[in-house]
């Protein structure tokens, strides 16, 4: 598996010739959508900055909202959350999206504004192995909120998404901001990220960071 970060909440994962993306952005944007061409794409809600369902090539399966979905020999479940704290009553709902691949249990938290979440959610959500959260405040969780998440979630892998990028549109708090809540020192950033089943950790939680891939 082969995961590489396009800026906000943006992910392309590949799985041999198979290629997932989480959170596209629509033309509508201020951020461009990505290049490439995708088997399943997943919009956590409906902003210009994460609708961009039919951005990129190659005829993907489209899904958007909670549910139940199996394509392309994956299983995807959409679980309905909220991207503020009060209960999506100034910014409405936002989807959770769990996906099985390659043995592997990915969960993307897409814009989620709260550290509440309901009993049916986690267990919806199950045991984590990579969790992509937001941590940049605002609108989103910050770097306090999103480790309290990690503590209830306990993924084996995290991956900070939704903060600040550098001479970009994107603003909230920096990543090195999260990365000294979550206690993680020495943490070098990747252009991409490569993991298998095996190569897990088995105790406590890895925080990986990846450079983004865009164009503004």
């Amino acid at each position: 598996m082969v995961i590489t970060y396009y800026g906000l909440s943006c992910f392309k994962v590949e799985s041999g010739k198979l290629t997932l993306a989480f959170d596209p952005p629509s033309r509508e944007s201020d951020v461009k959508p990505p290049r490439f061409s995708a088997d399943v794409v997943t919009s956590s809600h409906n902003h210009e900055r994460h609708n961009g369902l039919k951005e990129l090539s190659g005829d993907p399966f489209l899904i958007s909202g909670p549910g139940e979905y199996e394509t392309k020999n994956l299983l995807i479940t959409g679980s309905p959350s909220f991207h503020d704290k009060s209960n999506g009553a100034k910014k409405g709902l936002n989807t959770i999206y769990t996906v099985e691949m390659e043995d592997i249990r990915l969960c993307h938290l897409g814009d989620l504004g709260t550290t509440e979440l309901s009993p049916e959610t986690l267990e919806a959500i199950g045991e984590i192995d990579i969790l992509f959260i937001p941590t940049g405040g605002g609108d989103v969780l910050d770097p306090e909120e999103a480790v309290k998440v990690i503590n209830v979630l306990e993924p084996k892998i995290v991956i900070p998404m939704h903060y600040t990028l550098p001479k970009t549109s994107i603003k909230g708090a920096k990543v090195e901001e999260f990365l000294e809540e979550l206690g993680e020192k020495g943490v070098k950033s990747e252009d991409k990220f490569t993991i298998k089943r095996k190569e897990l950790v088995q105790d406590g939680t890895k925080a990986v960071v990846l450079n983004p891939v865009i164009s503004l």
